[in-house]
């Protein structure tokens, strides 16, 4: 007989695993396990990682089925609470660790371009990315929850032996046994917002929230036919938004640019090559230019001003002032600028040029390629991700790429254009002190309208700038004293944003736009990972084609009689 031969890997793993297997596991780690890892997860976690540690690994592990009998309840609710917890578990290590990552790429960012960020006392011992991610997985949490409780309340209150107390409470039973009640008890969850810091990312969250369940309260109003019953006239859509949404951005970044988003503003700003004029190659570099801001805050002096006329310097030499003081910043501009010129403003914008309409040609000439190649990069990005549909038909999805991209192009060209041109327009054909700073307004009002020739397909666009229009007509409003604000009034805004929300998917699911958009909030809900309108849709379809075949099995019965 030979030497014993030594036991194979599956033989010491099976015996690490009935070693593991015999020892007990105490309460609070039986309960940690189910509070953390499903039975699925830890199969696969065994597989893939605890199965190529060393012995000594596997020997203090369970199996995987021995795994499942720990962890295995008995109780259906209890159930429920455990893969509640677990995707809030998640919901907050995924948050902290984008969060984290974020800050780390941003800081080496920062650190790159020689820049630093500070930070103070305050915001390192608050821990702003646990309290977003804390934020985020309790708002999961408790939405389930509440979901969860409702209904069972609402199912108990319509069973016959609760009919005593619905007749001793008929308001409030109408209440708790409506079919919206889940819907809206469960968004008392958005309450948990007030745990994520009282900054901005709160109220983006907040105004993200209340402009989506808008858009989806008017859907269903259309689609159940409360409005437009006759049909939406072919004009009407959400590229309306744009006029008003310009105007108050405009007005906002020239007379309240602190309540303006940056990098909007700078947007705006590579895109006015006519009329934001910069340094000349052959100005001598020992002497002052006014830089871009500089320019934009001399044309809210004007407006202020009433829009004075211009002096030119080249026709009175001899004038000590031919500028206003507080506009001594643009002298470089307005020192040079050509004498035919009447107003002030028009020597700010285009010194150079005597005609507005030659400006505004030139401008679309000279901004339009840039404009177009910032989309096509950007559409084109975006084009890569469904990369299937351009190999399977290629031309006409570069023919509806290309279009899309020509739209926006022209729309926003037009809309910057509109904007500075229409200064010049008002300053020749109103008289001066009429609606002198109400004329930003006005004008990104015309700019806006350009948006009709992107009407079609950019509604998320349109939505986006109507976000940024509100957050800072809020802001214009608090510094202007036109309202006061409400203590964490965005965390209410948010709470009111996501009953509607839940009220229009809990009636009409088909109103809420986006598969992944109803996934997620049948996820918020406990429904799991499912779309009730498509899961609605194809049941639809079922139905009529068992009717159908129904109806031909009849047919061909009567042939054969």
């Amino acid at each position: 007989m030979g030497p014993p031969r030594p036991a194979s890997d599956d033989s010491r793993s099976s015996s690490g695993s009935t070693g593991a297997s015999k020892r007990p596991i105490d309460p609070i780690t039986r309960t940690a396990l189910r509070y953390t890892i499903s039975p699925r997860e830890y199969e696969l976690l065994h597989q893939y990682l605890i199965s190529r540690a060393p012995e000594r690994v596997q020997k203090r592990t369970p199996n995987p089925p021995r795994y499942e009998r720990i962890i295995k309840s008995a109780s259906e609710t209890g159930d429920y609470n455990v893969a509640s917890f677990r995707a809030a578990l998640r919901v907050f290590v995924a948050a902290y660790t984008g969060l984290k990552g974020w800050e780390v790429i941003s800081r080496h960012i920062a650190n790159r371009r020689g820049g630093t960020q500070s930070k103070s006392k305050a915001v390192v011992y608050g821990h702003p990315n646990g309290r977003i991610a804390l934020s985020l997985s309790t708002i999961l949490l408790f939405h389930r929850l509440l979901t969860r409780f409702f209904r069972r309340l609402r199912a108990s209150l319509l069973e016959g032996s609760a009919e005593p107390w619905r007749n001793r409470n008929p308001t409030l039973a109408r209440l708790l046994t409506s079919k919206y009640t889940p819907a809206v008890g469960s968004s008392l969850a958005g309450l948990c917002l007030g745990v994520s810091p009282a900054d901005q990312l709160r109220i983006t969250v907040a105004i993200y929230t209340f402009s989506r369940s808008l858009e989806f309260g008017y859907n269903a109003l259309s689609e159940s036919g409360y409005i437009w019953p006759n049909g939406k006239p072919s004009w009407f859509g959400s590229w309306l938004i744009m006029p008003f949404a310009c105007g108050q951005l405009l007005h906002a970044f020239v007379l309240d640019r602190d309540c303006f988003p940056e990098s909007y503003g700078r947007f705006i700003l590579r895109q006015s090559p006519e009329y934001i004029q910069t340094r000349p190659a052959d100005y001598p570099p020992n002497k002052p230019w006014p830089a871009t801001f500089d320019i934009v805050d001399a044309l809210a002096g004007l407006s202020k001003l009433k829009w004075p006329a211009f002096i030119s310097p080249i026709l009175f030499p001899g004038k000590k002032e031919t500028l206003p003081p507080t506009l001594t910043k643009v002298g470089p501009l307005t020192a040079s600028a050509h004498p035919l010129l009447t107003h002030t403003s028009c020597a700010v914008l285009h010194p150079k040029d005597p005609s507005c309409s030659r400006t505004y040609l030139k401008y679309f000439l000279r901004s339009f390629p840039s404009v177009a190649r910032f989309f096509t990069l950007i559409y084109g990005a975006f084009a890569m991700l469904v990369y299937k549909s351009l190999l399977k038909d290629p031309m006409p999805f570069l023919n509806r790429l290309a279009a899309r991209i020509l739209r926006m192009s022209v729309f926003i060209t037009g809309a910057i254009g509109t904007s500075w041109g229409s200064i010049c327009l008002f300053n020749n054909y109103l008289p001066r002190a009429m609606l002198p700073t109400q004329r930003w307004f006005l004008g990104g009002f015309l700019g806006g309208l350009w948006a009709y020739v992107a009407r079609n397909g950019e509604r998320g666009n349109f939505l986006y700038s109507l976000r940024l229009s509100i957050d800072s007509l809020w802001k214009v409003g608090r510094k202007r004293g036109w309202w006061k604000g409400v203590k964490d009034g965005d965390v209410l805004v948010f709470v009111a944003s996501l009953a509607l929300l839940n009220v229009v998917y809990e009636g009409r699911p088909s109103a809420v736009k986006g598969s992944a958009v109803r996934k997620a909030v049948g996820v918020m809900r406990g429904d799991g990972w499912v779309d009730r309108a498509e899961a609605k849709h194809e049941a639809v379809k079922a139905e009529a084609a068992a009717e159908t075949t129904k109806m031909s099995q009849a047919t061909d019965e009567k042939e054969e009689l």
